[in-house]
């Protein structure tokens, strides 16, 4: 792409405060773009060829959305994590691994989305995101669910199509979890937590596709209890 044409994606930006460049077979992030470091309130760089994100993304202290979706992202900046106004962070189909030590201090954090990855666990991390409502984490290589989700803030967490065979029994501790969504895993029945039906905030469960009939889950202890919530959120939102 010319410069010309990213000098004019540069001049809207600045009056819109949304940078908007996708599909464009960038390799890597404009270094262009710090010069509205406090301008930018949206930055979208989805479907391009981008291997690496620049510590000088942390200069964007007023970000409140970033979209990176299918790139070739292996690996985020510890700059990442001082963008404490960033509300919305979208890396769905990249190549990571992990996430940053300090992702805990996304203090703003509402949506995540990370699908299509390559984590191997659901990331300790997200446990001390207090505002964070949706996390996707489906189409990854998670194996195992550990004892922090149980502090995670999240209302709807999506594990769909990982190969998790474990799930720790704190997941029906989180104090606002409303949608968990885990179908296409390895889920024996007897490694589901009885707790998620019988003593949880959880009112949609999804388990379609695991190593267990869906009638063998409704002749386990708690699920009337798990149907109440179900039935009692659907006639909130008829």
């Amino acid at each position: 792409m010319g410069n010309s044409a990213l000098k004019a994606h540069l001049e809207t930006a600045q009056k819109t405060g949304v940078f908007q460049l996708t599909g464009k077979g960038l390799t890597e992030f404009p270094e262009d773009l710090q010069k509205l470091a406090s301008n930018l309130r949206t930055i979208d760089l989805s479907n391009n060829k981008i291997e690496l994100l620049p510590p000088l993304i942390g200069k964007f202290s007023f970000l409140k959305s970033l979209a990176l979706n299918n790139n070739k992202l292996t690996a985020l900046p510890e700059e990442l994590c001082k963008l404490k106004k960033l509300e919305t962070l979208h890396l769905n189909g990249n190549h990571l691994r992990q996430l940053p030590a300090a992702f805990g201090q996304l203090s703003a954090l509402k949506t995540l989305s990370l699908s299509g990855n390559q984590l191997r666990t659901v990331p300790t991390q997200l446990s001390g995101l207090r505002h964070l409502d949706v996390v996707d984490l489906s189409k990854n290589q998670i194996q195992n669910v550990p004892d922090t989700v149980g502090e995670l803030q999240a209302i709807e967490l999506n594990l769909n199509q990982n190969q998790i065979s474990q799930i720790s029994m704190q997941i029906s501790h989180c104090p606002r979890l409303k949608v968990l969504r885990l179908e296409e895993n390895c889920l024996e029945l007897s490694m589901l937590p009885q707790s998620i039906l019988s003593d949880s905030q959880i009112s949609l469960l999804a388990v379609e596709g695991n190593l267990f009939e869906i009638k063998k889950l409704r002749e386990l202890d708690g699920y009337d209890k798990y149907m109440e919530r179900f039935t009692a959120t659907k006639k909130k939102f008829a």
